[in-house]
């Protein structure tokens, strides 16, 4: 009986890609905040962002799913993924309202977050995969 042991390595690199995807445009989104005080195309930069940064969000979270399916592994980076999908949505709403006041520590909090979960998917094995030691 031959069992496709490929599918579950790939899910997890699609995961991890993911996040990191998702890391990188919370950094740019920093950038281009920075931007966004100092100089004149800051706005259209962030706004344009901030698109991109939703969509790694709702990447991330089918992501999770895939990588949740085919091992029947652990659903809590489904609810990772959602929750932080929440974060980015309240973050829009926040930035649309011009609340800098509570934009601003969110998307810290997020970048934060994302960071997190980023070096825990890095450094943590897949299922199916077993160390070797000599």
């Amino acid at each position: 009986m031959a069992t496709d042991t490929t599918a579950a390595p790939r899910t997890h690199t699609f995961l991890q890609v993911s996040i990191a995807l998702q890391t990188l445009t919370l950094f740019l989104q920093a950038v281009s905040a920075g931007l966004l005080l100092s100089t004149s195309y800051g706005e259209p930069l962030h706004a344009v962002g901030a698109r991109v940064m939703y969509g790694a969000s709702m990447l991330y979270v089918l992501a999770a799913i895939l990588a949740w399916r085919p091992g029947g592994g652990s659903p809590r980076p489904i609810l990772y993924a959602s929750v932080f999908l929440v974060l980015a949505s309240v973050q829009v709403v926040l930035g649309i309202a011009h609340m800098p006041s509570l934009h601003v520590p969110l998307g810290v909090l997020m970048f934060g977050l994302s960071v997190l979960a980023l070096g825990r998917m890095t450094t943590t094995r897949p299922a199916g995969r077993a160390s070797f030691r000599a």
